[in-house]
C-alpha cells in the first residue's frame, strides 16, 4: 500500500534512532547486550514504536538470520486458539539454525486473543522457555490474563512528545523536499496525538498533492479534523433551536464523511471551549461517554446524535 511507504522508509533501524522512548530503549538494550532476554510485554497506544522496537531487538540478536529465528503475527487477524496451537507452537518447538540461539515470537495486538488462546499461549510460554522468547504487544493490558503478565517484563510506552514529533516531521521534510512551516507542523502534530504512523500517513497523503504542505491540505486529508459547522450546531442547540441544530449537525457529519463515533469525539473536544459553567460541561462530557458506548454497541448514529443534541438544548436553558 502506498500509505505504508514512508512508514517503512523512516522506521528506525537501530536503538539509537528510536525517539521518545529513551528509558525503555535503555532497559531493552541492556537485555540484548546481556544475551539473556525474558519474555517482554509492550503496552501503549498505536504508533508509539512497539512493533519497531520488537524488530530492532530481533535484528540486533540475529542479524542476517532474523528471518529464520523471528516470527511476527498480528493477533487481531489471527486470534483463535488454533493459531497458538499450530503456528506459534510449531515455530517455538523447532530448534534455531544457529547454535545456542533462542528464537523470538512477536505477537502484535495480543489483547485481541480470545481467553482460550491466551491460556494456550501461557502453556506454550512455559513449555518452550528454554528455546523461545515472546514479545507481546497490546493497547490494553487489562485484556491480558494475569498468568501471562506475570511471566513478562512489562514496558509501558507513552505517546511521543511534541519535540520528538517535530524532529521527525522536519527529517521527513528534508528527505522528501517538502516545504512545511511551523504552524502546519503544529496542526499535523495535534491531529496525530502522539501516533507516528498516523502522522506519516497524513503527511505522505498531503505530499502527493503538493510539495508545499499547508494547513488546509491537512484538514482536507483527515476528513475534517476540525469539522466546519460543528461549533455553530452546538451553539444553536444551546440557544434552544433543536431542529436547526439537528439539520446543521447532520449536514456537518455528511459533508465531512464522518461516522457517529467520529462526531462524538469532535463534540467532546469542542465542549471544553464552549461558554458554559464547568458543571454543565461535565454533564455533557458524561452524556458523550454514554452515547459513544451505545454507538460502539451498534446503536443508530442519527438517533444517538439527536439524543446528544437534546442534552445541549436542556443545558443551554
Amino acid at each position: 500500500m502506498a500509505s505504508s511507504l514512508w512508514i517503512e522508509k523512516y522506521r528506525p533501524k537501530t536503538f539509537d534512532q528510536v525517539k521518545g522512548q529513551e528509558e525503555i530503549v535503555k532497559r531493552v538494550r541492556a537485555f540484548v547486550a546481556s544475551g539473556n532476554i525474558p519474555h517482554l510485554m509492550f503496552i501503549g497506544k498505536s504508533g508509539v514504536g512497539k512493533t519497531t522496537l520488537a524488530n530492532i531487538i530481533a535484528q540486533e540478536l540475529f542479524g542476517e538470520g532474523k528471518s529464520q529465528n523471528f516470527l511476527e503475527l498480528n493477533s487481531s487477524d489471527e486470534r483463535g486458539i488454533d493459531v497458538i496451537r499450530m503456528k506459534v507452537k510449531d515455530f517455538a518447538r523447532t530448534k534455531s539454525l544457529t547454535e545456542d540461539t533462542i528464537k523470538i515470537i512477536f505477537l502484535d495486538e495480543c489483547d485481541a486473543l480470545t481467553r482460550e488462546a491466551q491460556q494456550a499461549l501461557r502453556r506454550t510460554m512455559e513449555a518452550y522457555a528454554n528455546s523461545c522468547r515472546f514479545i507481546l504487544s497490546c493497547n490494553f493490558s487489562s485484556k491480558i490474563i494475569d498468568p501471562i503478565k506475570s511471566r513478562c517484563a512489562i514496558f509501558k510506552f507513552k505517546p511521543l512528545q511534541k519535540e520528538s514529533l517535530k524532529e521527525l516531521v522536519k527529517n521527513i521534510g528534508e528527505g522528501e523536499g517538502l516545504t512545511i512551516d511551523e504552524e502546519t507542523i503544529n496542526i499535523l502534530i495535534d491531529h496525530a496525538e502522539g501516533d507516528v504512523r498516523q502522522l506519516e500517513n497524513v503527511l505522505q497523503s498531503c505530499a502527493i498533492l503538493s510539495k508545499e504542505i499547508k494547513p488546509e491540505s491537512i484538514r482536507e486529508i483527515v476528513a475534517g479534523a476540525e469539522p466546519r459547522g460543528l461549533r455553530e450546531a452546538l451553539e444553536v442547540a444551546m440557544a434552544g433551536d433543536f431542529n436547526a441544530a439537528r439539520s446543521k449537525l447532520i449536514d456537518t457529519m455528511m459533508n465531512n464523511g464522518l461516522s457517529g463515533v467520529d462526531m462524538i469525539k469532535h463534540i467532546q473536544k469542542e465542549i471544553w471551549s464552549l461558554d458554559l459553567k464547568d458543571e454543565k460541561k461535565l454533564q455533557l462530557i458524561e452524556k458523550c461517554g454514554e452515547v459513544e458506548f451505545r454507538l460502539v454497541e451498534g446503536a443508530d448514529d442519527i438517533i444517538q446524535l439527536e439524543s446528544l443534541l437534546a442534552s445541549f438544548c436542556l443545558v443551554g436553558r
